[in-house]
């Protein structure tokens, strides 16, 4: 989503159908390129959010994974609004085994 997108929604202003149309026909422009099904592109979508989760928050509802086509060149575009970044997860402790305990 580019600003000018951000400030028409705020707005509450509509894109032009010419607009929509132009951006719906390279989405399948872009997916037929790219040979990958809708349910291939959803799994894909869904790992990617699980992954950049895994070190920020993410607004899963505002994300949006897609493919874009320009000048014959294909796309995978992750546009994920982040919230903050998580703190790093304290290393483990690892557990007693055996040999530490043989070797104490």
């Amino acid at each position: 989503m580019t600003l000018l997108d951000v400030i028409n929604k705020l707005l509450g202003r509509q894109p032009a159908s010419a607009n929509t149309a132009k951006q719906r026909l390279q989405l399948v422009l872009a997916h037929d390129r790219s040979d990958l099904n809708p349910e291939l592109l959803q799994q894909m979508r869904r790992e990617i959010l699980e992954v950049v989760s895994r070190y920020v928050e993410i607004d899963f509802e505002e994300g949006d994974v897609t493919l874009e086509t320009e000048d014959r060149v294909t796309a995978l575009v992750a546009n994920l609004p982040i919230r903050r970044a998580k703190l790093p997860a304290p290393a483990p402790i690892p557990e007693p085994t055996l040999e530490n305990e043989i070797s104490s």
